[in-house]
């Protein structure tokens, strides 16, 4: 990865992400500790092999959605 392009995906927004198999949450702010992926895992970052700890899906098969964070949203996700 370029010097830019890894700038512009370190000041890119932060993401929370909806797996619509089974509504589970991943929030790039938050990441997953307990499943080994620490805050701020960008979800392009999450390993190919993980699986979505509710449902099981496998990432390659995940259909995601991106929901947006309310006003200061994600300074308060980052602070939780």
């Amino acid at each position: 990865m370029t010097d830019e392009a890894e700038a512009k995906k370190l000041n890119a927004p932060l993401k929370r992400l909806m797996c619509l198999g089974c509504g589970f949450s991943y929030d790039e702010a938050l990441g997953l500790p307990e499943h080994g992926l620490a805050p701020g895992t960008r979800w392009e970052d999450v390993p190919s092999d993980w699986v979505c700890p509710d449902c099981g899906t496998p990432k390659d098969q995940f259909e995601m959605i991106v929901i947006g964070y309310a006003t200061d949203g994600a300074a308060l996700a980052a602070a939780a």
